[in-house]
């Protein structure tokens, strides 16, 4: 079983990247596979509804991020994703949010019945917002989310005062039990839940 954990911020080992190495580290503990995928720092641009993606090869044109993600999904597999971000505006990183966006866009069926959790980091406030904004993709994929003792925000200004946050620390750790055995459990020889053809209810006719 592995876990994909996606760093969203613009700085690679900045307070998301110690959240979510403090997950990795405590996911290998429990015998599950581990990876963290750096969005980088390049823009990445949002979904601009073309649908592309749907008609070709379920690529987006824009040749970036989103279809390595794409590409790591579908040659390995992957059972669980962890989306972290810094907090910008009580909200995800810009770049996170298109990723998402775009990695989300049409492929309900490529995250369903897997398992997620999301990730904040900050300074001071701002992290509930931002952490139930990315909690909406799983939400609404038929994902499986995986909650902690707390919710999983670290603070701090950078990875010295991060590392001073031993609850933070703790809940991310316990992110990455919880996560461990909700993975086990679904690994056990149990029908996944039938999902329906979806409905497509528009309320203005």
């Amino acid at each position: 079983m592995k876990v994909l954990l996606v760093n969203g911020s613009p700085h690679e080992d900045g307070c998301t990247n110690l959240a979510l190495e403090e997950i990795k580290k405590t996911l290998n503990e429990n015998d599950i596979e581990a990876e963290i995928l750096w969005l980088g720092n390049k823009p990445i641009g949002g979904c601009i509804g073309c649908n592309y993606c749907i008609k070709t090869n379920n690529r987006c044109f824009m040749d970036d991020k989103v279809n390595e993600f794409l590409d790591k999904i579908e040659s390995e597999k992957i059972d669980g994703f962890v989306f972290g971000s810094p907090v910008h505006f009580a909200a995800a990183s810009g770049a996170l949010t298109s990723f998402l966006d775009r990695a989300f866009y049409g492929r309900g069926s490529l995250f369903a019945g897997k398992v997620c959790a999301s990730v904040v980091s900050c300074r001071r406030g701002g992290a509930s917002s931002a952490f139930d904004q990315i909690n909406k993709y799983a939400l609404m994929s038929n994902m499986f989310l995986v909650g902690s003792s707390y919710w999983n925000q670290i603070h701090g200004t950078n990875k010295d005062e991060a590392k001073q946050d031993l609850e933070g620390l703790q809940t991310m750790r316990n992110l990455g039990r919880n996560m461990a055995y909700i993975l086990k459990c679904i690994n056990l020889d149990v029908p996944k839940p039938e999902i329906e053809k979806n409905f497509k209810t528009n309320f203005i006719r």
